[in-house]
């Protein structure tokens, strides 16, 4: 199965933002469309679409934070697969996929992943990657994991 991460462009666009969550993860992430329109306006957020050979399977988003004289941090905040590819290692892959191409940018003091506390599946989802949980969020309530530099 060849998972890849490509941008957003015009050929791709319409079909990223009709991809859907099943409806049992409604509320655990933003719609693709409002992630793309949020990518607009912040310059360190980086959309990537998730593709499994030719066809639009998910998409993904993460963030860069560049502190003077260490090196970055990242932030991987939206991760869908569209509900019709769930269920096929798709998010594990493209997962791998984002944190080799983060990792190609240099070295990193970490990767920061947030996901609902309630959601089991996501802990260890993330948990089989290498994220470990340091915490909640005071703002939001959710449960933060990392992978240290």
């Amino acid at each position: 199965m060849g998972v890849r991460l490509k941008n957003v462009t015009r050929e791709n666009f319409e079909t990223v933002i009709s991809l859907e969550l099943a409806a049992s993860q409604k509320g655990y992430v933003a719609c693709n469309l409002y992630s793309i329109a949020e990518s607009s306006i912040h310059p360190t957020y980086q959309p990537r679409v998730i593709y499994c050979g030719e066809e639009v399977v998910g998409f993904l988003m993460y963030e860069s934070f560049h502190h003077d004289h260490q090196p970055p941090a990242y932030n991987i905040f939206r991760l869908m697969v569209d509900r019709r590819h769930q269920g096929r290692g798709i998010g594990h892959r493209a997962m791998q996929c984002v944190l080799e191409e983060i990792r190609a940018h240099g070295p990193f003091e970490r990767i920061l992943i947030c996901y609902v506390s309630t959601n089991q599946v996501a802990r260890e989802f993330y948990a089989s990657l290498g994220f470990q949980e340091t915490g909640l969020s005071k703002v939001t309530g959710e449960a933060i994991a990392e992978i240290q530099g």
